[in-house]
């Protein structure tokens, strides 16, 4: 996880920090930071036509009996906020081969989905959203040291390691 994923988990528990002071936490350690992705002009046209755009994926995916599956998907970009939109076994339209889950059927396709779907709108920080879920807002930051020295918090996996979740300890 790069040192912006960890700033935008650490902005939804509440803890206000740079993400720069997150950068040298990590380089003090010898942990380098992910590579920079660099801008183009066909992402400067993206980030100014966001609120109008779609971001459509169409894919395959193979289940554990050798049944074929596809998916199609859509982002909105300017809330970064995802639909499932259908899986079926007779597409009427061309495929993208993506089979990186070993899925048994169907319903365990869609069970993968809703909880990619849920993960994505409700708990991954975006940065375009300043950190926070398409459909939860960040919390308020703490202020007081005291809470921060003194902060646990759990990681919940789901779909078996594949997403995680940070939640403060009860």
């Amino acid at each position: 996880m790069g040192y912006r994923r960890i700033h935008g988990e650490l902005a939804a528990l509440g803890i206000k920090v740079a993400a720069s002071t997150v950068w040298e936490i990590l380089r003090e350690h010898g942990i380098p930071p992910a590579p920079e992705r660099q801008s183009t002009t066909w992402a400067d046209f993206l980030r100014s036509q966001a609120h109008a755009l779609l971001a459509c994926d169409f894919f395959e995916t193979r289940t554990l009996t050798g049944a074929r599956l596809y998916v199609f998907a859509v982002v909105e970009r300017a809330t970064r906020r995802i639909r499932i939109l259908g899986a079926t076994a007779q597409p009427t339209a061309g495929c993208v081969v993506q089979d990186r889950t070993l899925i048994w059927d169907q319903r365990h396709l869609l069970h993968a989905l809703r909880e990619f779907e849920s993960f994505y709108n409700s708990h991954r920080p975006h940065r375009t959203l300043d950190q926070a879920a398409p459909l939860r807002p960040l919390p308020e930051p703490i202020i007081e040291p005291g809470p921060i020295l003194r902060l646990e918090f759990h990681r919940q996996a789901r779909l078996g390691g594949t997403l995680h979740e940070y939640q403060h300890a009860a």
